[in-house]
Order: C-alpha cells, then structure tokens, then sequence
C-alpha cells in the first residue's frame, strides 16, 4: 500500500516521504481501515516533528484521525460489518491507505453527514466540546479565546454559542477578524490594533471574562490574563507561536488567577466511556442536523503530504487540509 513516512524526526516539508508499505493486518479486536480523508492537525505535525507528548518509534507512519470504510474485522469483533462506513481518532497510521483501529473506538457515520465533516468529527471538535464542559461557564458569562480563526476557535464559538455562553475572539489580522464575522462570530477584535485592550471591555459591556484560552503561547498568553476578571482561569491549550507562556505575575497574585494545561487525548482518557458517549452523540446529532459543518479546503494525494503540511501552516487558511488516498 502507499503510505506517508517519516524516518526521522524534523520539519514536515523535509521528513515526509510517500513509500510503500504492507498492508496491516488488524488483530483481536481491531478493524482494518481503507481511509477516504485524513486531515492535518496541528498535533500531527507536533508528532512528526517529534516535539508532542509522545513520540512514536521511527520509521512511522503519521496520522490521527480518518474517515474510511471497514475493509477487514479481526478475531472478537461484533457491531461493525465490512463496507461501512466510518470515523475515527485518536489512532496511528492514518496518513496511508489502510490503517488499523481498535474496534471500540471506531464510530459509524450516518449519510448525512459529509466526508469532509466526518473525517475530523472526533478529534477537534471532542476537544473542544471537553474544553467548553471543562470550563464550567453557565449561560450569560463570557469566555475569551486567541487564535479564534482556527479550527479550535471556531469550534468553541459554535459549542459555546448554542449553551448561550458568550465569546470573545481574539486574531492577529484585519483578515482573519472579517472571516470571523462573516461566520457570524461576533464579537471579535483584532490584537495587532492599538488599544484593543480597551476595546474589549466595552464588547463585553463591562462584565469580567471568567475564562481565557490561549492557543498560541507567547506574549498571546499574557494578553489574555490581563482581560480576565477576578478568581478567572487561564487555559493553555496550545504553542502556535512556539514559545514559551511569558505571563505577568502581577494578575495572577492580585487577580488569584488560575494558571492551568488541557490535552485533549489525556481528558478523553479520563472522562470514562459513559461521558465521552454522550459528548460525541451530541457532536453526531449536531453533524447530522447540519449544524456541524467541518469544511475541508483543499485535499492532497498520499505522495504530497511534504507540501500539504506546508500549506496547513499558511496564514489565512479558514479550514483544513486533508490527504486523500487515491485507491479508495
């Protein structure tokens, strides 16, 4: 089978290298994958450049999340059938034109829901939805959130927006902000303006901003501190920038602000299946009904994922970038 391979470590437009490898053979209790669409997350390309939590022996074959159809069930496999059509996350070798998955983690995906859609229903938006319940807000109260035009970002507007908690988005660009509010993701401010700092006080109507989520690191973090209001919690959820939190201790002493990290695949770990059932029936009826639509802007085949990478780092991109495996 064709497959993206790394064999070491390093950026992804150097280490990406489309080869052939054989086709995996799913074992007791696994289903064997013919991938349709693959997305590139930021954490993939954390992974391939070996700076994620965990770092897979090498030579690797990338990849997290898929949509496909179950090509082969292995030994104890009950609830799925050859031929249907399904979802998941959370897994390794997707990037490639079989992968195997653990039967208990793939989720069959009504025809309703697109493939663009259901190739990153799972991990972005579970993430986000675990984040938003994380938060403990209640409807009415604000949170504020950095890097608000991408996926994450867009997530947790829709989420939040429909448990009637309000968000303010912050970007880095006139561009990026005109997207947002095209989406109707309002209110949203741009940080490279003078005195937006100012101006968010006033979008809020005065009221304290009880949580912040920084996506990009950096001085990005500190900005967020200072918008939020007495006991509030910061969440880091992400290094877009790829620098270190540089935060005032300042807020945090006189604010008793909450300093603290979200990794989505430990938290899905953690939640207990009853839980994460519930969250991604939620997600599943919300695709179905429309509500979810997870565009996907532009695909690349198997043997340019070198290239693909480097147009999911792009500025100005407003939704994923995804590998199609020709043969299927």
């Amino acid at each position: 089978m064709r497959a993206v391979v790394i064999e070491q470590f390093g950026e992804p437009k150097d280490v990406l290298k489309a080869g052939e490898r054989p086709v995996p053979e799913p074992g007791p209790g696994e289903v064997r994958i013919a991938t349709t669409l693959a997305p590139i997350h930021n954490h993939d390309l954390a992974i391939v450049r070996g700076v994620y939590g965990y770092r897979p022996e090498l030579p690797a074959i990338p990849g997290t999340e898929a949509v496909g159809v179950v090509d082969a069930l292995g030994p104890d496999v009950t609830g799925l059938e050859v031929g249907q059509r399904v979802t998941v996350s959370g897994v390794q070798g997707a990037w490639a034109e079989y992968f195997v998955a653990k039967a208990a983690g793939v989720l069959p995906v009504p025809d309703s829901v697109s493939d663009e859609t259901a190739s990153q229903l799972l991990a972005m938006p579970l993430s986000s939805l675990m984040l938003l319940e994380d938060l403990n807000v209640e409807a009415g109260q604000w949170i504020a959130i950095n890097a608000a035009n991408g996926a994450v970002g867009r997530l947790v507007n829709l989420l939040a927006r429909a448990r009637g908690v309000n968000v303010l988005n912050l970007v880095r660009s006139a561009a990026a902000a005109k997207s947002l509010q095209e989406l109707g993701f309002e209110p949203v401010l741009d940080t490279e303006t003078e005195g937006w700092q100012q101006r968010a006080g006033e979008l809020t109507g005065g009221e304290p901003i009880v949580r912040a989520v920084d996506q990009v690191g950096g001085p990005a973090a500190n900005d967020l501190l200072t918008l939020l209001g007495a006991g509030g919690e910061l969440i880091t959820f992400g290094a877009l920038s790829g620098q270190p939190l540089v935060l005032n201790p300042g807020p945090i002493i006189f604010k008793q602000a909450v300093v603290k990290g979200f990794w989505g695949s430990k938290r899905a770990e953690e939640i207990g299946g009853e839980q994460r059932r519930r969250l991604i029936t939620e997600l599943v009826t919300l695709a179905a009904k429309g509500v979810l639509d997870l565009p996907i802007e532009t695909t690349y085949p198997l043997e340019e994922a070198g290239e693909a990478a480097a147009a999911t780092e792009r500025p100005g991109r407003n939704a994923k970038i995804a590998l199609r495996a020709a043969s299927n």
